[in-house]
């Protein structure tokens, strides 16, 4: 069984920064397709941001993180990374990874639509103004 963990949350100020990351404890050959969650108080969670080392990779973002948000991996360790800056107060939520195996164009194409079989546990993040 795949469990994902999420580190890295916390609070900062508008405008700030933090980096948030998604690690497996179990080899990363069993998903290839990593997809980043959030979902605020009251809301719906939403998908932000898609990340795919299948084939030529690749990444896609919510238009709501595009621009400020940036997806990494380490290839080391498989850890995928959310480099998030220029945080806005409405960006205050928990903050999820989920993980599933598929072909590269169905990731990037679907992802943010997608169910995902693993999932991590969850990291607040709180941006305060």
């Amino acid at each position: 069984q795949v469990q994902l963990m999420e580190s890295g949350g916390g609070s900062v100020e508008a405008g700030g920064s933090l980096k948030l990351s998604c690690t497996s404890s179990r080899d990363s050959d069993d998903f290839n397709c990593i997809a980043w969650f959030r979902q605020a108080p009251g809301k719906e969670r939403e998908a932000i941001a898609i990340f795919t080392n299948a084939g030529a990779g690749g990444s896609v973002y919510a238009n709501s993180v595009k621009g400020r948000f940036t997806l990494s991996q380490d290839i080391a360790s498989s850890a995928i990374y959310l480099q998030m800056n220029s945080l806005k107060p409405e960006d205050t939520a928990v903050y999820y990874c989920a993980a599933d195996r598929r072909a590269r164009y169905a990731c990037l194409a679907t992802g943010f639509y997608a169910r995902y079989r693993y999932w991590g546990q969850g990291t607040q993040v709180t941006v305060s103004s």
